[in-house]
C-alpha cells in the first residue's frame, strides 16, 4: 500500500502501487524509482519537484491531477489517460506515449524533446511555450491545442491532425507537414508563415 504521508524528499524503489488510488495526496522532492504505477487512478494527486525513473503508469487514470516541474525518465504511459491535469514545467526523456490520451489541462512549458507521439492523442491541451523540438508525431492526432511559442523545430507532423490548433510558431520550412490535416485558417497561417501573400482570386 502506498504511503500517504511520504516525507519531502523522499526516495521510493521499487514500490508496488499496483491498482492505487491515489486521489488526494500531495508529494514534494519525491524521487520515485521502478515504481509500478499501472492501472492506478488518481482525482487531484499533486506531484511538485518529483522525479519518476523507468516507472509504470500502463492503463493508469489521472483527473485534475497536478505534476508540476516533475522529471520523467524512461517512464511508460502506455494507454494511460489524463484529463484536465497540469504538467506546468515538466520535463520527459526517453518515454514512451503508446496510445496514451490527454484531454484538456496545461502542459506549458513542458519539454518532450524527440518524444515519439505517433499513437498518442491530445485534444484541447494548453501547451504554450512547450519544447516538441523534433517531436515524432506522424499520424497523431493532436486536435485544438495551444502551442503559441512552443519549439517545433524539425517536428515531425506528416499526417497528423492538427485541426483547431494554434500553429502561430510552426515554421512550415523547419518542419514535416506532409498529409497533415489543417483546417482553412491554419492552411492560411501556414502560407503567410512561407512569405507567400494570400490574396482574392484575380479575373
Amino acid at each position: 500500500m502506498a504511503d500517504r504521508g511520504l516525507p519531502d524528499g523522499a526516495d521510493v524503489r521499487d514500490a508496488d502501487w499496483y491498482g492505487e488510488d491515489l486521489s488526494g495526496r500531495e508529494h514534494t522532492g519525491v524521487s520515485f524509482s521502478g515504481v509500478d504505477l499501472s492501472e492506478a487512478t488518481d482525482v487531484g494527486a499533486v506531484f511538485t519537484g518529483c522525479t519518476f525513473r523507468d516507472c509504470r503508469f500502463t492503463l493508469s487514470e489521472h483527473t485534475d491531477a497536478a505534476f508540476v516541474n516533475c522529471t520523467f525518465t524512461g517512464c511508460s504511459f502506455f494507454r494511460a489517460t489524463f484529463t484536465g491535469c497540469k504538467f506546468t514545467g515538466s520535463r520527459f526523456d526517453r518515454c514512451s506515449f503508446d496510445l496514451v490520451t490527454v484531454t484538456g489541462g496545461d502542459w506549458s512549458f513542458v519539454a518532450l524533446p524527440g518524444a515519439d507521439l505517433t499513437r498518442a492523442t491530445l485534444s484541447g491541451v494548453r501547451m504554450r511555450e512547450a519544447d516538441l523540438t523534433g517531436v515524432r508525431a506522424a499520424g497523431a492526432s493532436l486536435t485544438g491545442l495551444d502551442l503559441s511559442a512552443a519549439e517545433l523545430h524539425e517536428a515531425d507532423l506528416s499526417g497528423a491532425d492538427l485541426r483547431g490548433s494554434d500553429l502561430s510558431s510552426v515554421d512550415p520550412r523547419a518542419a514535416r507537414l506532409t498529409g497533415a490535416r489543417v483546417d482553412a485558417v491554419q492552411a492560411v497561417a501556414l502560407v503567410t508563415a512561407l512569405g507567400l501573400r494570400v490574396e482574392p482570386g484575380g479575373v
